[in-house]
């Protein structure tokens, strides 16, 4: 990631709310060190954020990494490395205590490079890399020795972070070896306990849950859960499923397309369509069943809103499928029913109403789903609301005739035309205005013929002109158009 993608990542996780953010691996990149220089000399971190820099327990990378924060105000220095035996065995070829003698060195070395920074408040976090598959006993002596070195007190506790390196067990194993640490170490309130999920058997977001639930204080995640391999912890869904749970996670999220922008961006990676709460299908359903329950639990919320006298965002969130609110996140209701084969009435409707103003009558929405249906799979696609409107006049509005004269009842309209071919209008039906088409009435009139029940649609700029539009758009689909009025 260059500098003008980290800077704007930067940006984003400050203007999001985070308020502790890792800036950098300054001892093994270039670009990393150049980066935390520019925010530390050109003071680019907000007063109120802690920025911290990772480094291996090294004494060279240790103090390539003190280097770059020189003469930061505040900043936390991130040592870590791997402690479970094939680790040990394989990639350092140590012993247990060697590893142990490891973190007790790498966090002296610490403790004296922070002593020759008088100006700046340097804390520690310290990571034993592995710790899921780590002997619990020497995973919590490391952290209690390290703990001690560094002083670790209530007022400069250490951030002990435990990560799932790499996921191996369910989440609920995990939550047991933090609940074990929680209850065991020496200085347990001068320690921030920390969890740092892998997502490499799909579950991180459920080990992080369980985890806090366990006794951790904290989570490092990334936005999206972008990572080695299968990634991290995403925190916009852990953020988020603590939200629709009703706790506020601090986060700003309310503009979730502009964060995944960023994001793509920065790491030149989409975000997939079924992401959850981001991605761009979350909040669509097409089945028809989910349509109807959707349409159904947005009219309730809105009947009870009217009822009450308050605005839908002031009642509990209340639709079937939707877990949360699609506007608490910057998305609208328009793109939440998508109409393909498979849609139904529901869905179908909802898409008129919500486009158009037209609400049809519940016979005629059986009737329309029909043709909706057959034209999607001919074509072999979902279809756009405007070609669902456009359907729909072509299918039921086929009348153009002038305006009658001022004055005339709609209702002995239909009478006469309903006398002159012999056949009774049995229903009639007024909806609202048509914002699309910018005609003010629109009525659907019914008759039976033939054994069948056929509709039409008028538009007009009046009811009346509207009713007489639809009844002789009824009769051209019976075939008893000729010499109609």
């Amino acid at each position: 990631m260059d500098t003008r993608r980290k800077q704007r990542m930067f940006d984003l996780l400050v203007a999001t709310g985070f308020k502790d953010i890792e800036i950098g691996y300054p001892a093994a990149s270039a670009h990393d060190f150049d980066f935390v220089r520019k925010l530390v000399v050109k003071e680019g971190i907000p007063d109120d954020v802690t920025v911290s820099v990772f480094t291996p327990a090294r004494a060279d990378l240790i103090e390539r990494t003190f280097e770059a924060i020189r003469g930061a105000e505040r900043a936390v220095v991130h040592l870590c490395h791997a402690t479970a035996c094939l680790w040990r065995e394989v990639v350092f070829g140590m012993s247990a205590r060697e590893v142990v003698g490891m973190a007790v060195e790498g966090a002296q070395h610490l403790v004296r490079l922070a002593e020759r920074e008088p100006g700046s408040d340097i804390r520690f976090e310290y990571s034993p890399e592995t710790f899921n598959l780590t002997e619990p006993e020497l995973a919590l002596e490391i952290a209690n020795r390290v703990a001690e070195v560094v002083g670790a007190t209530a007022e400069r506790p250490l951030t002990l972070n435990l990560p799932t390196t790499v996921e191996t067990h369910s989440p609920h194993v995990f939550a047991d070896q933090v609940e074990w640490m929680h209850r065991n170490l020496d200085r347990r309130e001068a320690i921030v306990l920390s969890v740092h999920p892998h997502n490499d058997r799909g579950t991180a977001v459920a080990s992080a849950e369980l985890a806090l639930l366990a006794g951790a204080d904290r989570v490092e995640g990334t936005l999206f859960g972008n990572g080695e391999r299968t990634g991290n912890v995403c925190l916009v869904t852990l953020a988020l499923n603590m939200f629709s749970s009703g706790v506020d996670p601090q986060l700003d999220l309310s503009d979730i397309d502009t964060v995944r922008e960023i994001v793509e961006d920065c790491n030149r990676l989409p975000v997939h369509p079924r992401h959850p709460y981001a991605g761009d299908l979350v909040y669509t359903a097409f089945s028809g069943t989910h349509q109807d329950a959707i349409a159904k639990g947005l009219a309730a919320l809105a009947d009870r809103a009217e009822r009450e006298g308050k605005d839908v965002g002031e009642l509990p969130w209340q639709v079937p499928y939707l877990p949360i609110d699609p506007k608490d996140v910057g998305r609208d209701y328009q793109a939440i029913i998508r109409v393909n084969g498979q849609s139904g009435k529901g869905g179908i409707n909802y898409v008129l109403k919500a486009g158009w103003g037209v609400d049809l009558p519940v016979e005629l929405r059986r009737d329309f789903a029909a043709v909706v249906q057959a034209s999607a799979d001919a074509l072999g696609r979902e279809l756009e609301p405007p070609e669902i409107w456009q359907l729909l006049r072509e299918t039921y509005g086929l009348d153009d005739s002038p305006a009658l004269p001022a004055g005339t009842d709609e209702h002995e309209v239909l009478g006469q035309l309903g006398a002159e071919h012999g056949v009774t209008f049995t229903r009639v039906h007024f909806t609202g205005t048509p914002a699309a088409t910018g005609a003010p009435a629109t009525c659907l009139v019914a008759l039976e013929a033939g054994g069948r029940t056929l509709w039409g649609l008028g538009q007009a700029a009046t009811t009346t002109d509207a009713a007489h539009r639809s009844a002789r758009s009824a009769l051209r689909r019976a075939g008893l158009h000729e010499g109609a009025r």
